[in-house]
């Protein structure tokens, strides 16, 4: 398994090769698209991107927990968690990787 990461600073080397803006709007573009998919988010709206997956926001409600070293009970709070949901291309296309 790789140990690469994928940063916003390759994202948007990727935009400025690819479409030809200078390196400060190819920033700037990606930057703008991760803002409003984050404010997406923290509206509770789902985020689709066509042939790669789905974000959206699930509502986890209050719960018992266990403290696994000790066993003791702990209350869990209700809380919001991000989910992400690949497309079945995507599922392909990782699946199809292991393959080489």
């Amino acid at each position: 398994m790789s140990e690469k990461t994928l940063t916003r600073m390759d994202l948007s080397e990727a935009v400025f090769r690819e479409v030809g803006l200078s390196r400060n709007e190819s920033a700037q573009l990606v930057e703008s698209m991760l803002e409003h998919m984050s404010d997406a988010l923290v509206r509770g709206e789902q985020v689709k991107i066509s042939s790669f997956g789905t974000f959206s926001v699930r509502e986890k409600s209050a719960r018992i927990g266990r403290n696994p070293k000790t066993g003791e009970e702990v209350p869990i709070q209700p809380r919001r968690v991000l989910t992400f949901r690949p497309s079945h291309l995507m599922k392909d296309r990782v699946a199809d990787g292991n393959k080489k």
